[in-house]
């Protein structure tokens, strides 16, 4: 498939840091074997889990936002492959399906100035055909009976995920998003900030909860359409938990959890909502990691947590130190959902 561009026996080996007496996830985890179908191979293969990379930030420019998103696949995936392959968690129950091919698109993103309408318009197409491609990886990725785990670019790809996870299961599903930002704007042409409103809109979201908003940066526009919805769209505010303790996140989880449970949902992540995360709209303020692994593993121990989804993460923009942490980070979160994921299958 064209969009698609494997992620290789040879490639994982590269990542993959050997140490006798240890055996690393890039030692256990299964690539997709040159020239193989990889729909035949994801049905057929016992492996629950499949790990998408998207190396892009079109949809973050497209925002005016700060590039950078495109770098977290690379960092997520050489801490991910050198993770400890034991009794509590095992490399080998994942899929390395590898990243959709989007350097042709990043290469026209980079020349186009989001202050010009035009280009502008432009990007917005851009992002489209990044939709489309999203779209169809995860909607074979679902139909395969799999469990996508997708890492990096911007949080416009969470209309792709949501698209194609709906398309997948044959109706429409909810998603909960651990955000400072709500990506619930107005319908402008696609960007990293409406992934959500269009999915909404398209029939694909059926309802949705963001968990974490701040206050500072959420606009009165958006306050009064979710306000419209509320019966569709909730949300809570960093602020409330956190500054004011006017609410209580182990209650809130449990709010959030009960609003989307009774369907499949899909677990957003957004690094912008932890603090000093090298992101493409970094906070000082926000949950803690502690706070944020403790709210994948309640939401994934359900049989309808159908995907999580890793983004906004940008480890170029900070030192050569936080490029290792932020993918380091990304790999407690893959590891705590599967974890939650097999917890809930020995139950």
């Amino acid at each position: 498939m064209d969009c698609l561009k494997p992620f290789s026996a040879s490639d994982l080996a590269k990542v993959t840091n050997h140490r006798s007496g240890e055996v690393k996830f890039g030692e256990k985890m299964i690539t997709i074997p040159k020239g193989a179908n990889y729909f035949e191979f994801l049905k057929n293969s016992e492996a629950s889990f499949v790990l998408l990379g998207i190396p892009e930030d079109v949809g973050v420019r497209a925002n005016y936002g700060r590039p950078g998103a495109a770098t977290a696949w690379e960092s997520a995936i050489k801490s991910i492959a050198n993770i400890q392959h034991n009794r509590f968690c095992k490399g080998s129950q994942i899929i390395i399906l590898g990243t959709i091919e989007v350097k042709s698109l990043m290469d026209e993103a980079k020349s186009l100035n989001f202050n010009n309408t035009l280009e502008r318009k432009k990007l917005s197409q851009l992002v489209e055909q990044i939709d489309k491609e999203v779209v169809h990886i995860i909607t074979n990725i679902i139909k395969c009976g799999k469990t996508p785990i997708i890492i990096g670019g911007g949080h416009n790809n969470a209309y792709g995920n949501i698209k194609g996870t709906a398309l997948g299961l044959g109706k429409p599903i909810n998603a909960v998003n651990f955000d400072a930002h709500s990506d619930f704007r107005i319908l402008e042409g696609r960007h990293s900030g409406n992934g959500f409103s269009y999915a909404f809109e398209e029939g694909f979201l059926k309802k949705y909860f963001i968990f974490g908003l701040h206050e500072n940066y959420t606009s009165k526009n958006v306050l009064d359409i979710l306000k419209k919805i509320e019966d569709k769209v909730r949300f809570n505010t960093y602020d409330e938990i956190k500054v004011r303790h006017q609410k209580n996140f182990s209650q809130e989880l449990n709010f959030a959890f009960d609003f989307v449970k009774n369907d499949p949902f899909g677990i957003e992540i957004d690094l912008d909502a932890l603090p000093n995360v090298a992101s493409s709209a970094m906070t000082m303020s926000g949950f803690s990691v502690e706070e944020v692994r403790h709210f994948i593993h309640v939401f994934a121990k359900h049989k309808n947590a159908a995907y999580i989804h890793i983004c906004e993460g940008a480890p170029e923009l900070g030192d050569e130190k936080n490029n290792q942490l932020v993918g380091k980070l990304i790999g407690y979160l893959v590891t705590d959902f599967i974890k939650a994921k097999k917890e809930l299958n020995n139950a």
